[in-house]
């Protein structure tokens, strides 16, 4: 954030830095990988998309909210962190590869005006030279609210600030959702493991770690579930994890409840990494261990 205090010197300077602040507080949800996916008003179906070798697809908009409501849609690069974090990678920074996945995709339109439960598609397309190198490419898109400037703040959602000379700011979060499109060119292969199972009391709250590893020439995205050894329903479910290609491995992080914690410590349990349920459910890797 910028520093305000050295920045209202008039009328006019507080506006500027209203405006830059404005577009520093925006909130971009990356995506949890379902079906599915809402922010706000928004509700976006699927929140993954992969093109086998190129083609082109879909994406489905609709506003659940009861106003009218504009939303801009922009492609960016982001590299997955050895703990799982979707980092922004500026332009500058962009790899051979990134810069290919972005001069590749292609989407349209690029801007829209929902009204109310009147859905909207964005058709995505890419088209890999022959020349490029076997590989998976990827791309980020993002779904921003564009706000109308004159619609009042809402206190419940605005962030509240107070300058060294007892200026009080607020700023009303923009928010969006993001999702990857991935384009997979050539016959690319995957597999997965895991170790390192235990619980961890992350900010307060019981915490399923592990390290989830990849090889091979592409990215691996599942659920995990953790049984009972000898079987039976899962104790824990976590949908949407994927190990993108840039890492070999990610640190997992599985919030649970008290009750989940405590059935899990000191008990021997099957991790299972699969496919989503609408993908096949296949199993991608499992691991039988003790919770310590």
């Amino acid at each position: 954030m910028l520093p305000v205090s050295k920045r209202f010197r008039s009328p006019a300077a507080l506006r500027r830095a209203l405006a830059v602040l404005s577009g520093s507080l925006t909130l971009v949800l990356g995506a949890v990988q379902t079906q599915a996916q809402a922010r706000g008003d928004l509700l976006i179906a699927p929140t993954r998309v992969v093109l086998a070798g190129g083609g082109s697809t879909e994406v489905i908009l609709n506003n659940i909210g009861t106003a009218p409501a504009t939303y801009r849609i922009s492609l960016e690069l982001r590299r997955m962190s050895p703990d799982g974090e979707l980092d922004d990678v500026a332009d500058a920074d962009a790899a051979a590869t990134e810069k290919a996945a972005i001069e590749m995709v292609r989407y349209a339109p690029r801007r829209i005006l929902l009204p109310p439960n009147q859905p909207q598609s964005i058709r995505i397309s890419a088209r890999p030279a022959p020349e490029l190198a076997d590989g998976e490419y990827r791309v980020h898109m993002l779904f921003r609210a564009v706000p109308d400037e004159g619609a009042p703040i809402d206190d419940d959602k605005a962030v509240t600030t107070q300058t060294a000379q007892g200026v009080t700011i607020k700023l009303q979060p923009i928010y969006g959702i993001t999702i990857p499109v991935i384009v997979r060119k050539g016959q690319l292969q995957a597999t997965a493991t895991m170790t390192n199972p235990h619980l961890e009391t992350i900010q307060n709250r019981p915490t399923l770690m592990l390290d989830l590893h990849r090889s091979g020439t592409r990215s691996v995205f599942g659920e995990l579930l953790v049984r009972p050894a000898g079987g039976g329903d899962p104790l824990v479910q976590s949908r949407g994890i994927a190990v993108y290609p840039e890492v070999q491995s990610r640190k997992v992080e599985v919030p649970l409840s008290a009750e989940q914690a405590a059935a899990l410590k000191g008990r021997r349990v099957r991790i299972e990494y699969r496919e989503l349920p609408e993908n096949g459910g296949a199993l991608i890797a499992s691991l039988d261990s003790a919770i310590g």
